[in-house]
């Protein structure tokens, strides 16, 4: 069984709770962490981290890759147009650990640029569109598969 999951935020999510809740919801990052811990079995932790830096999220990704850590992944706006971001979570796909993206909200149906993703095809799965719930599912999907 998967003993720790990375649970990695990109840009912004550390304002979840004030900004645009009718797009994201009210819920905090600490209220998700919470969440998660509380829904994992107690030989399981949840290390969620968040930065609004790209290189320290391709640095934590290249900790998972080393470490063989699954990884839920919230790119936020990097999702669109970091190649770097890619670059580095195809390194997971590349040793065989899973990625899953997730996201608040639908991206699909929002303005056109969010349409596109470069995670998405080095991502193992893509849950979108949930809420907060689109990271438990994640985490659920890891602990039966990861």
């Amino acid at each position: 069984m998967t003993s720790t999951i990375l649970v990695l935020n990109g840009p912004n999510l550390g304002r979840l709770g004030t900004r645009e809740p009718e797009v994201y919801g009210s819920e905090t990052l600490d209220d998700i962490r919470a969440s998660l811990a509380a829904s994992v079995p107690a030989d399981v932790e949840i290390d969620l981290r968040q930065s609004d830096d790209e290189a320290e999220l391709i640095g934590w990704i290249h900790e998972a890759v080393d470490r063989r850590i699954p990884v839920v992944l919230n790119p936020a706006a990097f999702t669109h147009y970091s190649y770097a971001l890619r670059d580095a979570a195809a390194q997971l796909k590349q040793a065989s650990v899973p990625l899953v993206e997730v996201h608040l909200s639908n991206p699909h149906t929002r303005e056109t640029f969010r349409h596109t993703s470069v995670i998405s095809g080095v991502a193992t799965g893509v849950i979108a569109g949930f809420g907060s719930d689109s990271y438990r599912l994640a985490v659920d999907w890891l602990l039966r598969h990861g």
